[in-house]
């Protein structure tokens, strides 16, 4: 059975079964000490720019702002890899400079796309994921990841480490196999342009995100203890 994926509510299906994605796994094994500072700062600004706020859009205010972020980056996302077939975009003023740091970064380089936005899966080791783009750059295959975060963390290699590992990836509803990736890099969109940021080998990398598999895997055992 093919391996499916539920936009709607983000959930990977392999073989009939939910299947946990790469982001959600990391997210639940590696400790993120900066989000509550970065929530309370959230919380903080929207009540500046919006005295009269209720409570109700105090408290929704950080997951707001990360589903706008979320959208901002989807969009980019979408012009980078039209870009990339050598179509003609119109993209909106607000998402231009994103998108033409994009573009020159990929001139600048010689990209060669080979597989953009790609869905994949390891059964051996039970996840799923969307890879941005697998390309040849100077003779080499890169896995890249589009990022358009305020800054650039570590846990997004450990992502491509995954992405580079898993078994398949599903091209035109086809399992194929994953192609051997020579090099990892999260390329850093922002209104200043497009920065490439090299990662760590690719067997670091994988070795990091299994490391936090297992912590993640942990975690949903102990949670079961508690359930009647």
């Amino acid at each position: 059975m093919a391996l499916t994926f539920d936009e709607a509510r983000h959930r990977y299906t392999l073989d009939g079964e939910k299947i946990p994605g790469v982001t959600t796994i990391i997210g639940k094994g590696l400790p993120k000490p900066g989000l509550p500072y970065w929530a309370a700062n959230t919380v903080a600004q929207y009540a500046v720019d919006h005295p009269g706020a209720s409570y109700d859009e105090l408290r929704r205010s950080p997951w707001a702002e990360r589903d706008r972020a979320a959208v901002r980056g989807t969009e980019v996302h979408a012009y980078a890899e039209q870009v990339l077939h050598g179509d003609e975009v119109d993209v909106p003023a607000i998402l231009a400079p994103y998108v033409q740091g994009a573009v020159d970064l990929m001139d600048e380089l010689g990209v060669e796309p080979i597989h953009t936005e790609v869905q994949l899966a390891s059964r051996a080791h039970w996840y799923a994921g969307t890879a941005d783009l697998f390309a040849r750059v100077g003779g080499e295959l890169v896995l890249w990841d589009w990022k358009t975060s305020k800054s650039i963390h570590g846990s997004y290699f450990a992502q491509l480490g995954a992405y580079a590992a898993a078994d398949f990836l599903l091209v035109d509803g086809e399992e194929i196999p994953v192609p051997h990736v020579d090099r990892i890099a999260a390329v850093h969109l922002t209104t200043e342009g497009a920065f490439l940021y090299q990662g760590p080998p690719v067997e670091d990398a994988w070795l990091a995100f299994s490391h936090i598999k297992a912590v993640a895997d942990r975690i949903t055992t102990i949670d079961s203890w508690s359930k009647k």
